[in-house]
């Protein structure tokens, strides 16, 4: 019975050790060529109702916000006004939704990789002309728990489907960099 008992326990460590080497077998070869770095993705963000945080009618700095605060100055404009399409929302489930992979440079295009999947293949494929970048912001509320230290959220819209990103601040200049490096020709828009 004892060694019944010791043949399982082994088995079950076993499988858990070859689970765990496939991970860090698989990072690495998704890391091998290069070009890769830590991305959380959130494919659905929350949608507001119209009047909310969040939602798409921003004041350009100097305007009228939709509530009568003026804005004075590009940062506040850019995170703390209301009706900004990249600010956070003050729903109590903001936070869910986010997926942490890894990211890949690939020519024109980025290989977006789940961390806790098995799949050789991108989970998504973002195309960089496809990619048109709304705002960015800091996580507020439950998203600053969901996400890795450090992270900056990036609000873009990709075909016409609204995503966020939330890459560390290095990630992020890398990002925009690639983006406004494309070929001659390709619309880029990069806020």
């Amino acid at each position: 019975m004892v060694l019944v008992v010791l043949s399982v326990i082994l088995a079950v460590v076993v499988v858990l050790v070859v689970g765990v080497a496939a991970f860090a077998l698989r990072r690495r070869l998704i890391q091998r060529p290069g070009g890769t770095f830590d991305c959380s993705l959130r494919m659905r963000p929350p949608v507001l109702p119209a009047g909310e945080a969040g939602s798409t009618t921003a004041a350009s700095p100097g305007q009228q916000a939709p509530g009568g605060a003026a804005s004075s100055s590009p940062e506040t404009a850019e995170s703390d006004v209301e009706g900004d399409p990249a600010a956070p929302s003050a729903d109590p489930d903001h936070g869910k939704g986010w997926v942490f992979g890894i990211a890949r440079y690939s020519g024109d295009r980025i290989e977006w990789f789940r961390v806790f999947s098995y799949a050789p293949r991108p989970r998504r494929v973002l195309q960089r002309g496809g990619i048109q970048v709304i705002g960015r912001r800091e996580p507020a509320g439950q998203e600053e728990l969901a996400l890795l230290a450090g992270a900056v959220i990036l609000v873009c819209e990709h075909d016409g489907a609204r995503i966020e990103l939330a890459l560390s601040d290095d990630a992020l200049t890398g990002f925009l960099a690639w983006l406004e490096a494309a070929p001659p020709g390709q619309r880029v828009n990069v806020a």
